[in-house]
């Protein structure tokens, strides 16, 4: 066993240097904000910019997206854990040529795994890192163990909000707490259902202050995002906004905001180390 965990060291430590995925976590402090709603639109715009992507569903127990799309999944990641399903045995196709893995439960519970199947997790979701530019998982709202565990090992994380005061309140409260674990996570705020650019603007500020002024936390504003009534319909048809009205003013904020991400990853002023996620969860598995 050792031999094999030792094999697994060096084949992730040789392909560190390669071009790997970029992981982002989606995360609120509170349900109901359209969290699930912005990754699945999210992923599907940064598909049609031409990248490849992959949308796991993390929200324990109330994992949605596959329902968003109107495409319920015939494998989720039970399916590879307890039936011996590979990971790309389990990966739906979505629209844009997005691909997903359905049914969060499951994967939130990895650090409960005995070490021979953690590490055939590891192996597999290590070509994952390398058929993909980005991989979002669609976190459950607010925090818990597991799941903080899982938020420090991504690259980026994206905070969803709206103006409401609870809403504003919970996301400052994960981000500070996230924060006291590790100070150099990076935080990119978007605010959602806004009904107008200075509401909006006036939530971001209001966060950003706080982050400034009681922990010396800079974050990213990604940008705004209408509450816009293309949204609701879409939802009701099982469709991804971003589709069924690409022409709407919430879908072009969308396209917009993506755009924002990729060149705050990848410009001068805001990138950030790639902080090889496979190593972190493996030092997180090995610790806990």
């Amino acid at each position: 066993m050792k031999d094999q965990a030792e094999g697994l060291r060096n084949r992730l430590k040789k392909q560190q240097n390669l071009q790997t995925a970029r992981t982002i976590a989606v995360i609120s402090g509170k349900g109901g904000v359209g969290k699930s709603n912005f990754s699945l639109n999210f992923a599907i715009t940064l598909a049609k910019k031409g990248h490849r992507v992959l949308l796991v569903d993390m929200d324990i127990g109330m994992g949605n997206i596959d329902i968003l799309m109107g495409n319920p999944s015939r494998y989720s990641i039970i399916d590879f854990f307890e039936y011996g399903k590979t990971l790309h045995e389990i990966i739906s196709p979505g629209p844009e040529s997005i691909s997903l893995i359905a049914g969060g439960t499951g994967l939130i519970k990895l650090f409960e795994l005995e070490e021979p199947q953690f590490n055939r997790f590891l192996e597999e979701f290590n070509g994952l890192l390398h058929e993909y530019d980005y991989i979002i998982f669609d976190m459950g709202a607010g925090i818990n163990a597991d799941s903080t565990r899982f938020m420090l090992c991504v690259d980026d994380l994206i905070v969803i909000t709206t103006p409401e005061p609870t809403a504003v309140m919970d996301a400052y409260s994960v981000m500070k707490y996230l924060n006291s674990i590790n100070q150099d996570l990076p935080f990119f705020l978007v605010c959602n259902r806004v009904h107008s650019a200075i509401e909006g603007q006036e939530t971001i500020k209001r966060i950003q202050n706080a982050l400034q002024k009681f922990l010396q936390k800079e974050t990213i504003p990604l940008g705004l995002l209408p509450d816009d009534k293309s949204v609701s319909r879409a939802v009701s048809r099982q469709i991804p906004f971003v589709l069924d009205n690409a022409g709407s003013i919430v879908s072009k904020s969308l396209s917009d905001l993506a755009a924002r991400y990729e060149d705050g990853c990848f410009k001068e002023g805001l990138s950030f180390k790639k902080n090889h996620f496979l190593g972190k969860l493996r030092s997180y598995f090995l610790g806990r």
